[in-house]
């Protein structure tokens, strides 16, 4: 942490009520936080979210969540906007990554930053496009679709963990049980086929994770949550990467209106990208 006389930056670790005035950051900049997303986030990795201050006024974060002794990922690098310029996000930056501590990191980089985190040692993986639009009400449910508590929390969490480079327990157990989120899940002759989450956002709903099988598997799972959003505009970040994922999204009339590069410091554990058809979160990974 940084010296505290006067007008030097101070980086100290944010607990859930500090972390508010971040998700307020990351509103203003325009990328519709969900409204519940901090308590699940800090879940995970409590230790993992950091506050810079000048003379006790936030001016800048990050957040830096550990997934095991092997993976981490960053997000809400974000400096106040009357204070950038001063070096006050570099030296953020650099106090977030130290609690990495040699694991791999992930992040998904706006495009006018990915120079900078290409010298900071990040590889492209991916693009990935946020889709926005409000999604059409199917008349006939899928049979399938069923709240999350029929699959179970273990078979849940051993799905998700086959779409990620890292396990998540902690924080899929606060997911799907926050506040305004509704998961859903198909099963099929008894099998787990995916499961998705709608919660609610700034702007739009926000329809994260949705992870399936296959794109039927995950169309069905859209069309329900579409159901739960009765109209409103809903925004999903699908990953270039999975064809069938963008394929999806335009044809439920979704319009792509922000992108993301998926970057890593280094080998990730492979996972079934062609199941991922929406990201849970560009701050979480």
């Amino acid at each position: 942490m940084t010296d505290s006389a006067p007008g030097r930056l101070v980086i100290s670790r944010a607990t859930p009520d500090d972390w508010r005035v971040v998700t307020e950051w990351a509103a203003d900049e325009g990328w519709n936080p969900g409204l519940a997303d901090a308590s699940s986030f800090h879940a995970q990795d409590p230790e993992g979210f950091f506050l810079g201050r000048l003379d006790g006024e936030p001016v800048s974060a990050i957040s830096v969540v550990n997934y095991g002794d092997d993976y981490a990922f960053l997000g809400h690098y974000l400096v106040r906007p009357d204070q950038r310029g001063r070096g006050l996000g570099l030296a953020t930056w650099r106090a977030g990554l130290a609690h990495a501590e040699g694991r791999t990191v992930g992040l998904d980089g706006v495009p006018d930053q990915q120079d900078n985190y290409r010298r900071s040692g990040f590889e492209r993986r991916h693009g990935t496009l946020r889709y926005t639009g409000p999604l059409p009400v199917v008349d006939l449910p899928d049979r399938h679709v069923r709240p999350v508590e029929a699959a179970g929390l273990r078979a849940l969490t051993a799905y998700d963990s086959a779409c990620l480079p890292a396990d998540r327990p902690r924080f899929l157990a606060s997911w799907l049980a926050a506040p305004g989120h509704r998961a859903l899940a198909r099963i099929v002759d008894g099998r787990l086929t995916g499961y998705g989450v709608l919660r609610q956002g700034r702007d739009a709903r926000r329809v994260g994770p949705l992870f399936a099988d296959t794109r039927a598997d995950a169309e069905a799972l859209l069309d329900a949550l579409a159901a739960e959003a009765d109209g409103a505009p809903v925004a999903m970040d699908v990953p270039e990467s999975n064809p069938e994922a963008v394929a999806l999204a335009e044809a439920r009339g979704m319009k792509p209106t922000f992108d993301t590069a998926r970057m890593y410091t280094g080998p990730v554990r492979e996972y079934a990208e062609a199941r991922v058809f929406g990201v849970t979160s560009l701050e979480l990974g």
